[in-house]
C-alpha cells in the first residue's frame, strides 16, 4: 500500500481565493518547519483556508477525542500556523497568511525561526516570482508620502480624472484621522535579518505603521517589536522612512484596512515588491500618480534613480555638444507611482502628477476574507 503524504494532502488545502502554496520543495520543509507528523496527520483532515472545521467534526473524521485534538493543535494555533476561533480551526496560505502571523508572534524556538525565515527567503527567491508573473491579482497600493501638498501634487488637466487628491491615495489620510500609533516589526527584512542577508536600506525594526486602537492591541498582545507613538512621532517616523526610501503599501481598498495601516517597504526583501522585480514586474497596483520632471530645475543628481525602489528610472546622457538632450528618464511600465523620487529630490524637481483614476473597492477580500481577518 501507497503511504499517505499528509503534507501534500495540506498543502493542496493551503488555497483562500487567488493565494496557493505550489508543488515545490522549499514549501515542503517550510511545512516540516511548522507542523510534526502527528500534527500534519491532524490537518490533513481540515478543509482548505476558505473554511473553518469545528473540534466535533475533527473527532469525527479522525477518531481523535477532543481534549486530545486541542493538545495536538495548540502549538500550532499559538505560533500562527492555524486560526484558532472559540471551538473552530481554519488552515492559513503560507503566504500572506502564516508568515505574518508566525513572526508577528515569534512564539516558536529560535532554531525553528531561524529555519523559517531561510525558506521564506528562498521561496520570495525561487517561487514567488513566477506567481508574480501569473497573477494579475495584487493586495497592495502604494500610498502617497506626507508632503501631499502643492510640494508634489500636479493635476494633469489633459487627463479625465479627479482633481482632488483622494483619502485612500495618500498617507495624511491615516495621519489625519488618529492621535495614537504603534510599529510593528517588518516580517520581510525580519526573515532577512534571520537568514543572515539583512536589509540595507532600513531595519526590520522600521516596519508597519497600526493606527488608532489597533495599534494599542498590538502592544497589549505582544507583536514583535510593538511600539506606540503620538502623532509627532509617527510623522517623524514616516519622514524617516520616506527619507530611506520605503514605499507605504497599503491595502488596495477604500475602507477600514488602508485607513488603518500599512507596510513600509524596501523592494529588497517585501513579499510583493521583491519577487516582481525579478521579472521587471510591479508587483502592486500603481498608485493614481506618475513622477513628472522639471528639466529646468533637474541637476541631473541621481537621487531620483538610487532611491527610486523599483529601478524605474535611469540617466539618459547627453549626444549634443550642448548636452540640451540630457535628461531623466521614467520607465513608465516599472514605475508604481510611490512618489519616493519626488519626496526626496533636492530641488524639487519631480511632481506627481494624476494620470488615471484607478478606484480600489470598500473592501478588499482574499477569497472570503480580509487581510485583517487572515491576522487575528
Amino acid at each position: 500500500m501507497t503511504e499517505v503524504d499528509y503534507y501534500e494532502t495540506v498543502r493542496q488545502k493551503l488555497v483562500l481565493g487567488p493565494l496557493f502554496a505550489p508543488k515545490h520543495r522549499k514549501i515542503k520543509k517550510l511545512m516540516k518547519v511548522f507542523w510534526n507528523e502527528e500534527e500534519i496527520k491532524l490537518l490533513a483532515h481540515f478543509e482548505s483556508a476558505d473554511k473553518h472545521i469545528s473540534l466535533k467534526q475533527l473527532e469525527e473524521r479522525s477518531g481523535i477525542p477532543k481534549d486530545e485534538i486541542k493538545k495536538i493543535l495548540s502549538r500550532s494555533a499559538q505560533n500562527g500556523t492555524i486560526s484558532k476561533s472559540g471551538a473552530k480551526y481554519c488552515l492559513e496560505p503560507i503566504i500572506p497568511g502564516i508568515f505574518e502571523k508566525y513572526f508577528m508572534r515569534s512564539t516558536d524556538t529560535e532554531e525553528n525561526l531561524k529555519k523559517a525565515a531561510v525558506l521564506y527567503r528562498d521561496i520570495m527567491k525561487e517561487v514567488l516570482p513566477q506567481n508574480s508573473r501569473d497573477m494579475e491579482w495584487k493586495l497592495f497600493r502604494p500610498l502617497l508620502p506626507l508632503e501631499t501638498n502643492e510640494k508634489l501634487i500636479e493635476i494633469n488637466k489633459d487627463y479625465d480624472v479627479q482633481a482632488q487628491t483622494l483619502p485612500y491615495e495618500t498617507v495624511l489620510n491615516l495621519i489625519s484621522k488618529h492621535d495614537q500609533f504603534a510599529v510593528i516589526t517588518c516580517q520581510c527584512r525580519l526573515i532577512g535579518e534571520l537568514s543572515g542577508e539583512p536589509c540595507e536600506v532600513a531595519p526590520a525594526e522600521m516596519g508597519c505603521l497600526v493606527a488608532g486602537p489597533a495599534g494599542q492591541m498590538m502592544v497589549n498582545v505582544g507583536v514583535r517589536g510593538a511600539r506606540l507613538l503620538n502623532k509627532e512621532e509617527a510623522i517623524e517616523f514616516l519622514k524617516e522612512t520616506e527619507k530611506r526610501g520605503l514605499v507605504h503599501n497599503a491595502i488596495f481598498d477604500q475602507g477600514f484596512e488602508s485607513a488603518n495601516f500599512f507596510c513600509n517597504c524596501c523592494s529588497c526583501h517585501c513579499g510583493a515588491l521583491f519577487p516582481a522585480k525579478i521579472f521587471n514586474e510591479k508587483g502592486v497596483y500603481p498608485s493614481n500618480y506618475s513622477p513628472a520632471f522639471d528639466k529646468e530645475l533637474c541637476t541631473k543628481c541621481e537621487t531620483c534613480m538610487r532611491k527610486c525602489p523599483k529601478g524605474a528610472i535611469y540617466h539618459k546622457f547627453p549626444i549634443e555638444a550642448d548636452s540640451s538632450d540630457e535628461q531623466m528618464v521614467l520607465k513608465t511600465e516599472l514605475c508604481i507611482g510611490c512618489g519616493i523620487c519626488a519626496v526626496n529630490c533636492p530641488n524639487n524637481a519631480i511632481k506627481m502628477v494624476k494620470v488615471r483614476d484607478n478606484i480600489p473597492p470598500d473592501k478588499q477580500l482574499i477569497g472570503n476574507r480580509t487581510f485583517t481577518e487572515m491576522l487575528l
